[in-house]
């Protein structure tokens, strides 16, 4: 199955509060779900803050005071997440120290919330301020970052004449195809997809001009997903999405869940 290209570089690791609540533009997010292919941590920080998000977002939530909102605006820029520091030692003694019936269980729920703090603390920033209205990006100063090496699908996705078609399926799912003619590739982004049924898989086509498909590579077994199509989409007319036995096939052997029409 195709994967993501890994990402390089620890500010990769800042993202985690910002994907949790839907706040990355197609980029960043291609770059973040490439590192949380390797990276449990960050899976783990996603986890608890979508979780903490959720329990912010209950009915009982109230508009905040416009000086609230203009002190949180105001110091804002000068927070700025630090990566998960990996220590073989802490990380042990923490186990330990759970796994202890010694432990009291309210020392282990501190130790729980300190970790998990924060990711409430970015949660409750996003929620207070609307991610609709306003999107805070507290990882970024006055001074524009240096531009990173982009991988082919963080091009395509980068490239403002690129085209788009979206789809959505019925069980809710959304699959978002853009296409860059001037770097003639595809890229897929894909929302609460459901797994392919057993022993089946996602494929992927590219429908030539002259109306033929051509294998594009096999899509991961994850829910969100950015997958980058194989073959030469310069001149593709079409992107289709069929399953087809595990390994896939050399031809479509079944008829299209989703096919999206690209302008020529």
């Amino acid at each position: 199955m195709n994967h993501p290209d890994e990402t390089r570089g620890d500010d990769v690791h800042a993202l985690s509060g910002a994907y949790a609540v839907n706040a990355l533009d197609d980029v960043e997010r291609a770059r973040f779900e490439a590192h949380l292919l390797g990276c449990a941590d960050c899976r783990e920080e996603v986890a608890g803050l979508r979780e903490a998000a959720t329990m912010l977002g209950s009915d009982g939530a109230v508009e905040p005071p416009a000086s609230v909102r203009d002190a949180v605006l105001a110091g804002i820029e000068t927070i700025r997440p630090l990566p998960p520091v990996v220590n073989v030692e802490t990380r042990s003694s923490d186990a330990d120290a759970e796994r202890s019936p010694a432990t009291p269980p309210s020392r282990l729920a501190d130790r729980r919330l300190a970790r998990r703090l924060p990711l409430l603390v970015a949660a409750a920033v996003v929620l207070i301020l609307g991610v609709g209205a306003l999107v805070l990006r507290p990882w970024a100063g006055d001074d524009p970052a240096p531009t990173p090496h982009l991988t082919a699908a963080e091009r395509v996705l980068a490239d403002g004449d690129a085209a788009r078609v979206a789809k959505s399926f019925p069980d809710g799912a959304q699959a978002t195809v853009v296409v860059s003619r001037k770097e003639g590739r595809a890229v897929i982004l894909t929302k609460k997809m459901a797994p392919a049924p057993e022993s089946r898989v996602y494929q992927l086509w590219l429908q030539t001009p002259a109306g033929e498909m051509e294998p594009a590579g096999l899509m991961p077994d994850l829910r969100n997903a950015t997958v980058l199509l194989d073959g030469d989409a310069s001149r593709a007319t079409g992107v289709g999405i069929t399953v087809e036995p595990d390994g896939g096939s050399k031809q479509p052997t079944s008829e299209p869940i989703a096919f999206f029409t690209l302008d020529s």
